[in-house]
């Protein structure tokens, strides 16, 4: 059993992909070849904005955006510890200082009644995530930045293809930025991300920086990276979009069952809350448990893949501490140590589906058994 099957996924879209690969390598534009305004025009069409920004990953998304609102040395980004480190890496590269605020127990999401009160004069923006696959509370969170004058960015590195309030993820603050990373729910077979937003002046700016910040051939007018996606993985990312809404449909599908099956098992196992607003396009289904390590072994003796996204918050972690209090955002540091996610896919078959399960339940009364109190 693979963790995330994307073995499965190519031979159903083998056709597909192959043609738009050998069509790239055809014509031979690798670099800002016709496939990367083709994807740009789809992604902004399914996120209901004006431009997507095709860009060398994820991270780099997240860096251009800050770049285009053009972030200072000493200004401040509000987001959340709870997180993979590119979220708080491109704040830190660019000289800014992340301020954590800390989540949602329930979904692991930022607390967004919590934002507010973070705020002061240095704050320039804020950046909530998408976790798992679940929009976070964006209209709260609009509101606040509303009120103060500040950015929103939406990191949706795990959420492109979810919705919120009716609305596409990446299409529901300042700016949305998504992982093109294998892996994710839309995913290319290398890097690759793209940036999402509605401000002319920022889509400018993005397309400018991800150019070396060339305006035109040999004009630099700004500061920018080498940050363009290869035209070879805008070529994948078109294929696998022919049977994208199926795939969210499965994974949603796959999500509930999980849930159902957990329960019905008796495991000792939370569950995360899935807002009535919104829903989850589980690119990692994810748990909370007692005995994480002794349940992830016997996963492991069982066949069962597991992974912790993620076993520390980015205020443990040495690069991204400055100045914190490392007994603050105790839910994020809880979430820390209770966190594992189990195998999730689109291709993920019920009957591994129930592997899982019956191996979950046992692995955790196991665990249970293993530190319960000997008998008198």
């Amino acid at each position: 059993m693979q963790f995330t099957d994307l073995k499965s996924q190519y031979a159903a879209l083998k056709a597909s992909i192959d043609a738009r690969i050998q069509r790239v390598l055809d014509h031979g534009q690798y670099i800002m070849g016709p496939e990367v305004a083709e994807m740009e025009a789809a992604l902004a069409a399914r996120a209901g904005v004006k431009h997507c920004v095709a860009v060398a990953s994820g991270t780099e998304a997240l860096l251009i955006a800050l770049m285009a609102l053009d972030l200072k040395p000493g200004d401040e980004v509000i987001t959340t510890p709870f997180t993979f480190a590119a979220t708080a890496e491109v704040i830190v590269l660019l000289g800014g200082q992340p301020v954590y605020v800390d989540i949602e127990p329930d979904t692991c999401n930022i607390d967004a009644a919590k934002i507010e009160a973070a705020i002061t004069p240095r704050t320039r923006a804020i950046m909530p995530v998408s976790l798992y696959g679940q929009v976070a509370d964006m209209a709260q969170i609009n509101a606040i930045a509303a009120r103060h004058g500040l950015a929103v960015i939406e990191d949706a590195a795990q959420s492109f293809g979810a919705s919120y309030q009716g609305k596409p993820s990446c299409g529901v603050s300042t700016i949305g930025c998504t992982s093109f990373f294998p892996s994710k729910p839309l995913g290319c077979y290398g890097d690759g991300g793209a940036l999402f937003t509605n401000d002319d002046a920022i889509a400018k700016a993005a397309r400018e920086i991800r150019v070396h910040g060339q305006s035109a051939r040999y004009t630099h007018t700004r500061l920018g990276v080498g940050g363009r996606m290869d035209t070879l993985q805008c070529a994948v990312v078109l294929g696998k979009l022919e049977r994208f809404d199926w795939e969210i449909a499965r994974r949603k599908a796959l999500g509930d069952r999980y849930g159902a099956l957990i329960q019905a098992s008796g495991a000792p196992v939370q569950l995360l809350t899935v807002r009535p607003d919104r829903d989850c396009v589980w690119a990692q289904y994810t748990v909370m448990l007692d005995h994480r390590a002794a349940v992830q072994l016997a996963l492991q003796a069982a066949g069962v893949p597991t992974a912790i996204h993620y076993p520390k918050p980015l205020h443990h972690q040495p690069a991204y501490a400055a100045g914190c209090d490392p007994q603050a955002h105790p839910m994020s540091i809880a979430a820390s140590q209770r966190v594992m996610s189990l195998p999730m896919s689109a291709d993920l078959t019920e009957a591994d589906q129930d592997r899982v399960v019956a191996a979950l339940a046992q692995a955790c009364a196991q665990a249970a058994a293993a530190v319960a109190p000997v008998a008198a």
